[in-house]
């Protein structure tokens, strides 16, 4: 009776996951976004419409209307300033699209999603930093919780696994609570969820990038703005043929906090195939940025053939402080095949006890999305949420 009883909560988790990575039916995402005097004329049956003068004026009004439930929804935003927090806690499959005339162009986006907060300020007081984030993707708010110490804040014991497909197309979200570094605000926060996001932008200054325990994530085409840490978390996170913009240098682009499991867990941050540059020209940062920090000991991060400018310290990695490194044998601060005036192999070598250039031996294990994420058991191939052709 109980193996029979444990066959059955199998085969049922099994279903629920495959309703949930299943997408909505093929439709053209180029038709559904482009600009018509009938928006959802080329959108998948009911789709939902955003916008000033529509039954949804925000996006979080459409996304609670839509109940938790595993049934696949799609949002086509109009285009506008939205002043609001997106909260997704629902299981089932959910993309949002920005109205666009360039689908494959995240800086032509027309819909920018804002949010004003930080946390550790004077002003502000302080506060859980996943209270400042404007997009939010997780089944509960303990579950999205930073929390502190070695292992942050801990799930509470039954938390479900929320999203299994979330997907954004050109939107951008940006928390712009100053225009530099005072304190933890974030543009992205997700948890206990699969998300995939295509020609959008996230922008913020501290943190603007979290990916929390058992979050997956994938970036295609994106652009991400930041000072300091901007990508941070304990999950898994991979970011390819995107831009990295340095809004000015403060700890690391990447400060990842490992976590100790009972499998072997490739939990950590993988940058391939972009640019890394300062935002813009007037910034005064030649060699003051570094690549990243260890949150713990266990921090990964992989920085792998990108052209990197000339904001990038020569010894690529740095420790978190001086008095305390946070750097040993459990630690992988890595890059493979980076190029650029930001490159500089005798300032590698010479912090080889912090920065690893890896060899091709040594990049193998982490040289493709399949090797990196992992469903919940730890098993590795958790991989069909992704777009694998996200070219509208």
């Amino acid at each position: 009776m109980a193996a029979t009883k444990t066959l059955r909560a199998s085969l049922s988790a099994l279903l629920l996951l495959l309703l949930c990575v299943l997408p909505v039916s093929a439709y053209s995402r180029r038709a559904c976004q482009a600009p018509t005097r009938n928006p959802l004329a080329g959108c998948p049956h009911g789709t939902l419409l955003v916008g000033p003068s529509q039954k949804f004026t925000t996006v979080q009004s459409a996304v609670l209307s839509l109940g938790n439930t595993t049934t696949a929804a799609t949002i086509l935003i109009l285009p506008g300033n939205y002043t609001e927090q997106v909260n997704v806690t629902r299981q089932g499959p959910l993309t949002l699209l920005g109205q666009t005339s360039h689908p494959n162009d995240a800086t032509k986006n027309t819909i920018n999603i804002i949010w004003h907060n930080a946390t550790g300020t004077a002003t502000t007081g302080t506060y859980d930093n996943a209270y400042t984030s404007v997009l939010t993707i997780a089944p509960t708010l303990n579950a999205s919780a930073t929390g502190s110490g070695p292992s942050g804040t801990p799930a509470e014991a039954g938390t479900p696994f929320g999203n299994y497909n979330f997907r954004v197309y050109n939107l951008n979200f940006i928390n712009d609570y100053l225009p530099y570094s005072a304190g933890p605000s974030l543009a992205l926060s997700m948890s206990y969820a699969n998300a995939g996001f295509y020609y959008s932008q996230f922008l913020s200054y501290q943190d603007t990038v979290y990916i929390g325990k058992l979050g997956n994530a994938y970036m295609y085409s994106c652009i991400v703005g930041g000072q300091t840490d901007f990508f941070y978390g304990f999950g898994t996170l991979w970011v390819t043929d995107s831009q990295v913009k340095l809004r000015g240098c403060g700890g690391g682009i990447t400060a990842w906090k490992g976590s100790n499991t009972t499998f072997v867990n490739h939990y950590g941050v993988y940058i391939h195939n972009g640019v890394v540059e300062k935002a813009n020209s007037t910034l005064n940062i030649t060699h003051q940025c570094a690549l990243g920090r260890p949150w713990n000991a266990q921090h990964r991060s992989i920085f792998a053939n990108n052209y990197l400018d000339d904001s990038i310290k020569p010894s690529g990695y740095i420790q978190w402080s001086a008095t305390d490194p946070r750097v040993n044998a459990n630690t992988t601060m890595a890059e493979y095949k980076d190029f650029g005036p930001g490159f500089n192999l005798t300032g590698r070598l010479e912090a080889s006890n912090i920065t690893i250039e890896m060899t091709p031996e040594q990049y193998a294990p982490y040289d493709r999305p399949a090797k990196v994420f992992q469903y919940p058991s730890g098993e590795f191939g958790n991989v069909a949420w992704i777009d694998q052709h996200p070219q509208a």
